[in-house]
């Protein structure tokens, strides 16, 4: 009997030490096969995302802020943007907003699906769906706009469909500028073919 238990005692002191070795060598294996494939998918992933910005550079959630002439708060924001082919070529940009706080209180914010930078001259065209937001209330629309980055204008040469808060303005020409350098003031210029549908506010009903 007393053999049998040395036996016994043994067999469970050599199983204490080599149960948790098992365990630990197990665990190990598992971790490393489950962190090679994603090792693979990243170092892959990351040689095509090299790959992609040699062949096609490109900045990603590109920032531009600054201070106009006028004392304007300045904002703009694209989703990617790309250098021109010459340091002086501008850059074009995609889903492109505008932000310009006003000294006295106007804010002004503009999207656009696409457009372009330039620094050397200091503007932005931007194109494709333009919409310009005043605070005031308006809402402006247009092909296409010009803004300036060194002071508050905004320029569309195209058609522009207005809604005001007194009704609908259809024009050839509109124009956003500071008034006077000693003015805090801004004025938003209609012209070309100027054409008012009037809407008269709804009066409360008793």
């Amino acid at each position: 009997m007393a053999v049998v238990r040395d036996i016994h005692s043994e067999l469970v002191r050599r199983l204490k030490i080599l149960l948790p070795l098992l365990a630990l060598a197990i665990l190990s294996t598992l971790f490393l096969l489950s962190r090679q494939p994603h090792t693979a998918d990243n170092l892959a992933a990351t040689d095509a995302q090299i790959g992609d910005l040699v062949r096609d550079p490109r900045m990603t959630m590109p920032e531009y802020s600054g201070l106009t002439d006028d004392g304007a708060a300045l904002r703009l924001d694209a989703s990617s943007a790309r250098p021109g082919p010459t340091p002086d070529a501008p850059a074009t940009a995609e889903e492109m907003t505008v932000r310009i706080d006003t000294p006295n209180g106007l804010g002004i914010d503009v999207t656009a699906k696409g457009g372009l930078v330039d620094r050397a001259t200091g503007r932005l065209h931007l194109t494709d769906g333009v919409v310009v937001l005043l605070s005031s209330g308006y809402r402006l629309v247009s092909d296409a706009l010009d803004a300036a980055l060194d002071r508050t204008e905004l320029l569309s040469e195209g058609p522009v469909s207005v809604d005001a808060p007194f009704g609908k303005i259809d024009a050839g020409r509109m124009k956003i500028s500071h008034t006077d350098a000693g003015v805090p003031g801004y004025l938003l210029n209609l012209s070309n073919k100027v054409r008012l549908i009037y809407q008269p506010p709804e009066k409360d009903q008793p």
